[in-house]
């Protein structure tokens, strides 16, 4: 069946009456996504690669360990950008032109690369987001958690595990490529498909990423929220003078920027990952048997569309966020042409 652009527009202009709604819906996606795809890996390569950057060899106003962090993030992004969209879904919306891939048996180890980046993208929001609670609500302990030898540490352990968590893709998958994304982007034998442990496997996979992060996120940024709150009215009492004026805080003013670029980037990754989380944990309860209700393919098609821009969109948090790594962008970007002129 060709599923070209002009055929599947002509499909959905001329056919429109005789398809339901979702199907409207997952046609009119499958369209955008011939031109969403492609112009995400064009504008996500470049931010995160100055990102990197920015981050590692430029003063952004930023302590080392959550540049460390952040520099992370942006490297888990811009694999995952190489790894899922350009090699993955590029290929799947555009099969004409990338047939090829049939004959190449690399399916199953693209898998583990694509599956550990993703993980090391998740888990490091996670590390980022611990490191500034612990700065923020445990004073004792921020002195000798918050180093950068330690993000170091943390940062390394967390991609060794997301590598060996990853591992069993390989032996679940196999090399053939199928080019699409139900239920997996590779072949896998019947046996593994309605393999109960196979299935629990890869229930677990997505509970680790991103059901649990998602989680923690919330509950570290509830306390985060709650300390703020409570340390915030304690110092306002204690700098009321007699007569009754409140003086600037520098210290809570110091922290307000901090504050502001966590939460920004921990909502950014809830409402990103939402509505994949969700249909995740529904297909797996599908393969178990649980059939209450049925979710369209357009949410994961969504859902997936909403992953990858999560990947592009931190340096625009930083940009907003930071006034110096605002300044230092600019300069990195205006380089080349001073040089010309």
């Amino acid at each position: 069946m060709d599923k070209s652009l002009s055929h599947e527009v002509w499909f959905l202009s001329t056919h429109h009456n005789q398809i339901s709604l979702s199907g409207r819906i997952e046609y009119a996606i499958s369209i955008f996504q011939y031109f969403y795809y492609p112009i995400t890996a064009i504008v996500g390569i470049p931010v995160n690669v100055v990102t990197i950057f920015v981050l590692l060899y430029k003063d952004c106003g930023l302590s080392p360990c959550v540049r460390r962090y952040l520099a992370a993030m942006a490297v888990a992004d811009l694999l995952v950008i190489i790894l899922d969209l350009i090699l993955r879904h590029i290929p799947i919306v555009f099969k004409e032109q990338f047939y090829f891939l049939w004959y190449i048996r690399m399916c199953n180890f693209h898998a583990v690369l694509l599956y550990a980046a993703t993980d090391c993208s998740v888990w490091f929001t996670i590390t980022f987001t611990f490191d500034r609670f612990v700065a923020i609500c445990c004073q004792k302990l921020k002195s000798k958690y918050c180093r950068e030898k330690t993000a170091a540490v943390v940062l390394g352990t967390v991609t060794v595990l997301s590598c060996l968590k990853n591992i069993f893709w390989y032996f679940m998958l196999s090399g053939r490529y199928t080019l699409s994304n139900v239920p997996w982007f590779c072949h896998a034998s019947l046996s593994v498909y309605f393999s109960r442990v196979w299935v629990t496997i890869e229930f677990l996979h997505h509970v680790l990423t991103p059901t649990l992060p998602f989680l923690m996120i919330l509950l570290l940024n509830v306390f985060t929220v709650r300390h703020i709150l409570v340390t915030s009215r304690t110092r306002r009492r204690l700098r009321v003078h007699a007569n009754g004026k409140i003086h600037r805080d520098t210290e809570m003013q110091s922290r307000k920027k901090s504050i502001i670029l966590l939460f920004v980037i921990s909502v950014n990754f809830i409402l990103l990952w939402s509505m994949l989380m969700v249909y995740s944990i529904w297909i797996r309860m599908y393969n178990f048997g649980y059939t209450s209700f049925i979710l369209d393919l357009f949410v994961m098609e969504l859902g997936f569309m909403l992953q990858l821009l999560s990947c592009c969109t931190n340096t625009t948090i930083y940009v907003v966020t930071q006034t110096k790594f605002r300044e230092q962008l600019k300069n990195v970007l205006k380089y080349p042409f001073t040089q010309i002129n």
